[in-house]
């Protein structure tokens, strides 16, 4: 019974960060400076039921994008945060240098399939290889924010999480 409480409490836990997280989307901030990639990383690692892991970031980040608003992109965004939530379950939750590598290559996803994407379906650019490129090379700036809020963010919730089950023996009992 004891054990039972204790998961309960590691997962409304980790619900909670992640549910915060993604109301950091609402919040000003820099272009693409979001936790999106963390807390789909986040979950992955952490969240030990692989159908919930996945469930709780796509939820969050939906009920954001109806206060964002919905646009013609999003599938491929939806997909990318399912994919590194894979990458998350597949990382584990303590091992640093894999969890920096997996939030770097999980920036690297997004910039490459949602710009391709935009290259596809906006027409800002012409279906060419050269068109392709200079879509790419203009998401530069937004990809190197990115990056840098994907890092900051998967510190952010991995390394708070470690001081909250220091803080809270139970959380530490627990996978």
């Amino acid at each position: 019974m004891e054990e039972e409480c204790t998961l309960e409490l590691r997962i409304k836990t980790l619900i909670g960060m992640i549910a915060f997280a993604a109301m950091t989307r609402l919040l000003p901030h820099p272009p693409n400076f979001t936790a999106v990639t963390a807390m789909a990383l986040f979950a992955g690692a952490q969240i030990a039921d692989r159908r919930l892991a996945l469930l709780v970031p796509l939820v969050a980040l939906f009920l954001t994008d109806l206060a964002l608003g919905l646009h013609a992109g999003m599938l491929l965004v939806y997909l990318c945060v399912a994919a590194v939530v894979v990458m998350g379950a597949l990382t584990g939750p303590q091992q640093l240098t894999k969890i920096a590598g997996a939030s770097v290559a999980g920036s690297v996803l997004f910039f490459v399939v949602t710009n391709f994407g935009v290259w596809v379906q906006d027409g800002l650019y012409p279906r060419t290889l050269s068109g392709l490129a200079d879509c790419y090379v203009a998401a530069i700036p937004f990809f190197q924010t990115a990056l840098v809020g994907d890092l900051v963010y998967t510190a952010a919730l991995f390394g708070g999480y470690q001081a909250l089950r220091r803080a809270v023996p139970s959380l530490a009992s627990v996978r």
